[in-house]
């Protein structure tokens, strides 16, 4: 099985500004005025037309902290490619989390890999994979994930993302 990141990550950059760069993302993640179109499970479709864009973007997330580091959060998304090509996973995470050691992510106890943090702007750091078929899979069959994001090379701060829904909620992604 490929490691998470090893999963096409820099083809996934492109895309991501074919998509209307980071900016689309981080407005859907804060909802300032996208519709929730559907929930399921712990998912939600938020859809928004962005700033520039001609027609409206819709994608599933879910907003997540760590139980025991209450400021530690996540927003985690999956969103299609405009030409319906390609899925992404992309995941927000906070400013002031150690970039080299990347995102890790653990599905119902299985370590999965790690991803590269892409970028970081005013709202956080983000990173991102193209959701391959195995990946996929993984997540629709899983009941719960882990993603880690680190403070120092040694300490990892887990937080914990349901899964329920995450099947339903993708094929009802627009």
């Amino acid at each position: 099985m490929p490691s998470w990141c090893s999963i096409s990550f820099f083809g996934s950059i492109a895309v991501t500004f074919a998509l209307g760069g980071f900016a689309a993302t981080a407005a859907l993640a804060q909802q300032p005025g996208g519709d929730v179109r559907s929930t399921h499970g712990a998912w939600s479709i938020i859809c928004d037309t962005p700033p520039g864009a001609s027609s409206e973007q819709c994608a599933m997330m879910q907003n997540v902290v760590a139980e025991d580091r209450p400021e530690v959060g996540l927003s985690v998304v999956v969103l299609r490619t405009a030409d319906n090509k390609a899925e992404i996973l992309r995941v927000l995470a906070p400013l002031g989390v150690l970039l080299p050691n990347g995102l890790g992510l653990n599905v119902d106890g299985k370590d999965i890999g790690r991803a590269y943090f892409v970028r970081c702007f005013q709202d956080g750091c983000y990173a991102e994979v193209i959701l391959e078929d195995e990946l996929l899979e993984t997540l629709r069959n899983g009941e719960s994930a882990t993603f880690i994001v680190f403070q120092t090379p040694e300490e990892g701060i887990g937080i914990p993302v349901d899964l329920a829904g995450f099947g339903d909620g993708f094929a009802a992604l627009p």
